[in-house]
């Protein structure tokens, strides 16, 4: 047992003899643990942690809350707000101060994720599927600020997933769940110990049709599973995690077309198919009460299909042949091996499919070593550790002359694509990445009641391209990016329930293997399917600066028992609660400042090619509040976030409607970011058995993506209202339900700007254009689900 699982039972027995179960949890407040670094076993007092940090658990995810994880987290986590690029509930966005954990390849990716220590962003452009990811075996979660122990990527936070295991959950459970749109969701978890061996394995599967025209349809299946062992000292983990998942996507629609079809879609079909297999090994070792030692392997498979129908830039040449034109508008034939005749009919409409497979293999593992010995007298916390992680990517991707039909269907002609000349060929790239990583951070109690914090990571990436067609050798590159980055702060206990705290921290992100193939403005690409040339990227630097207040207040004798998780670890019945009530409560303030910022710009010529490049400093600075209470039969949240997200350099972007270059200057908006976003939610025990709930989140207006100079219509502002029911049958049986978007709320998650050109047509005319460049992705309208589930 370590000295901190010692004190924690210490302290547990002690609050067993006390009078009041307030003061209990006023106790228990002190050793609500958190960890500090990508490895599970460096957890320390969450009052110690000197930044604005975050942990939700099994509870709040639960699919009578809400219907994904990615609602349960939007639901639960202060700060976060979802925005959608696919048009698919299972592919969203999750936005975090100004950054993001996107599926999207091409999306700057600003937060790193980790499930059981393992860095899940994608190798090949950082990405991550949260569809891949099984709910149901998710333990905790927590969302860390202003941390560099977690790597690449953690410019904007880090969020650790932690998964059950037999020696954390045991029992067994199913649920099913279904309602709109054709829905149906089915899981089973499992978990058993003996004290020395344990089990746990969870499955889920999902249908759903979708709401959007045509090609929304998904499904899902995963699974997680995991066995372990341990001793005295030592315990062992091997878990393997798996998913095969078919999803539809639709993208961002004209507001033109919306406005006379509320699902309608803009080129189709439009589907992905993604496989993974991940196999993790652990071993936790404690020698002794203050000395633990932590190791992690592993390796993930991982396989993308992407299938898109688009738009093209072929046209006829006036002479009854297919060309393309280069930058500099010269015509060539859409084939390197010879013309190919235009037979179509005039009016038909020219499009393309574009395909594109990404299979990755990774590997890596870390070591890390936990101290609690004391130091002059003085608590301390002091965990050192080391991480490598190494992925091998082959990215294929081919286009295909198709038409268009009225329904904006792309039918392929059977005829691919393949001028290099004119920056449009199959692509077949390797790409493989190095990631290493040392890091050491070390608290110490100065005072009982003042800690400081002190440590730093250094990133070493390595990332080199091959191009494998022998046509493409501007791809061919070796890119190495290196930097320490320092984290520092204090925390203090002003009164036993309020800390205050303060922190400054620097982290950094190394371009992906996609941005670096694709950031020549001479030789733009189509972003995510063709990669042409690759002039150097710098890595993005981050710098933030945090301070804020936390604490609580309470009173009655059963605001413990009234007490949302992590305090309360089990339901407690309605009747064993009187007046006692508790308040928890947070103010934030954080200031980040990214240096060399990539941003992704659209060609001038050819609107539907762009490229990365860096666009200097960008800041993004705000304030968190939140209230949480707990108070006889009621629990109730109320969080409220401002985001101040601005460029401060000066640079030029192309405006895909203009087609020309245009100006930013310091002070314009990042497009993409709501400045506001409110969240307000209760429940309410009516009976012992039956609840109620309700929440409404609130998101403000925000610029158009490709809008940096801010001159176009915001995105409006938009407030949803989902309510929920649950009722306890038995005690193994539960019925529940819930409604998304109550009031039938028409809004959009996220919008573009675009070029209403249309499409060329056979005949060197052009088909559906449009007059308005905006381009949004709806909102879900109404939507009802109800479910049961059973434990045994």
């Amino acid at each position: 047992m370590t000295r901190l699982s010692a004190l924690k039972s210490a302290l547990l027995a002690t609050c067993a003899l006390l009078p009041t179960a307030a003061f209990a949890q006023q106790t228990l407040q002190t050793i609500e643990v958190v960890g500090v670094s990508p490895v599970q076993g460096s957890e320390i007092a969450k009052d110690k942690i000197p930044s604005n940090v975050e942990t939700i658990g099994a509870r709040e995810l639960d699919h009578s809350r809400a219907p994904s994880l990615l609602d349960g987290i939007l639901q639960s986590v202060p700060g976060v707000s979802l925005s959608d690029q696919t048009g698919n509930a299972f592919q969203r966005d999750l936005n975090y101060r100004g950054q993001t954990a996107s599926p999207v390849l091409g999306t700057p990716q600003g937060i790193a994720v980790y499930q059981n220590g393992t860095r899940i962003n994608e190798a090949f452009g950082d990405v991550v599927n949260w569809d891949l990811i099984p709910e149901m075996a998710i333990a905790r979660m927590t969302l860390m600020p202003n941390n560099p122990l977690f790597g690449l990527n953690a410019t904007g936070g880090a969020l650790s997933i932690e998964m059950k295991n037999g020696f954390t959950y045991q029992g067994a459970e199913t649920q099913l769940f279904g309602g709109s749109f054709g829905r149906l969701q089915s899981g089973a978890q499992y978990g058993w110990n003996n004290g020395t061996y344990s089990a746990y394995i969870a499955a889920e599967g999902a249908y759903d049709r979708g709401w959007r025209d045509y090609s929304s349809a998904s499904q899902i299946r995963r699974m997680y599973a995991d066995f372990g062992a341990r001793g005295d000292t030592a315990e062992f983990h091997l878990s393997f995690t798996g998913a095969d998942n078919k999803l539809g996507s639709v993208a961002a629609t004209p507001i033109e077309m919306l406005n006379q079809r509320w699902s309608s879609v803009y080129t189709w079909p439009q589907s992905l198919r993604l496989q993974m297999q991940m196999v993790q090994a652990s071993l936790k070792w404690a020698p002794t009460d203050t000395l633990s030692v932590q190791a992690n392997g592993y390796y993930r498979n991982y396989k993308s299909s992407r299938i898109d129908g688009n738009g093209t830039e072929v046209q006829d040449d006036g002479g009854g042949f297919f060309v393309l034109q280069d930058a500099a508008g010269t015509p060539w034939g859409i084939n390197r091996n010879g013309p190919v005749a235009n037979t179509l009919a005039g009016d038909a409409a020219l499009g393309q499919i574009d395909r594109n497979t990404v299979k990755t293999d990774s590997y890596g593992g870390s070591l890390q070593a936990t101290s609690t010995t004391q130091l002059f007298g003085h608590d301390n916390h002091f965990v050192v550790g080391a991480s490598v992680d190494h992925g091998n990517t082959n990215f294929q991707a081919t286009s295909e002359l198709g038409t268009i039909d009225n329904n904006l269907f792309v039918t392929g002609l059977g005829v691919y694509i393949d001028q290099p000349n004119a920056g449009l060929a199959p692509v077949n790239l390797n790409a493989k990445n190095t990631y290493l990583g040392v890091y050491a951070t070390n608290t110490f109690d100065i005072t009982s009641q003042l800690a400081l914090t002190a440590g730093g990571r250094f990133n070493w990436a390595q990332i080199n391209l091959r191009d494998q067609t022998g046509f493409a050798p501007l791809l061919n590159s070796d890119n190495n990016f290196q930097r320490f980055n320092p984290v520092v702060g204090l925390t203090y206990k002003i009164t036993p329930n309020m800390t205050a705290y303060a922190g400054y921290s620097e982290a950094n992100r190394a371009p992906t293997p996609l941005e670096l193939g694709c950031s020549d403005p001479a030789n733009p690409c189509l972003i995510d399917n063709f990669l042409i040339a690759d002039p150097p990227l710098k890595q993005v630097v981050s710098r933030t600066v945090e301070g804020g207040l936390r604490g609580e207040i309470s009173g009655g004798g059963s605001a413990y028992a009234a007490a949302p998780p992590p305090y309360r670890k089990a339901p407690v019945k309605a009747a064993a609660v009187d007046d006692g009530w508790r308040l928890r409560w947070g103010l934030s303030l954080f200031r980040t400042e990214n240096s060399d910022d990539i941003i992704q710009v659209v060609d001038p010529a050819n609107p539907v090619r762009g490229y990365f490049k860096n666009a200097g400093n960008t800041l993004r600075q705000g304030v968190e509040a939140k209230l949480d209470l707990a108070w006889n039969r009621w629990t109730a949240y109320a969080n409220y976030t401002f985001i101040d997200a601005t460029f401060r350099s000066a640079f030029d972007v192309n405006d895909p409607f203009l087609g020309v270059p245009v100006g930013v200057v310091s002070g314009n908006h990042i497009p993409g970011i709501p400045a506001h976003r409110l969240k307000l939610g209760a429940e309410y025990a009516v009976t012992d058995d039956w609840k109620v709930g309700a929440s409404v989140n609130y998101v403000g207006s925000q610029y158009l993506l490709h809008d940096e100079t801010n001159v176009y219509p915001k995105v409006p502002a938009y407030w949803v209202v989902n309510v929920n029911t649950s009722y306890q049958v038995t005690k193994n049986v539960e019925v529940f339900g819930l409604v998304q978007n109550l009031f039938n709320q028409r809004y959009y998650s996220a919008g573009t700007v675009f070029d209403p050109a249309g499409f060329n047509t056979a005949g060197g005319g052009t088909a559906f254009a449009l007059n308005d460049p905006r381009s949004m992705v709806p909102g879900m309208p109404l939507a009802a689900y109800a479910g049961i589930r059973a434990k045994f």
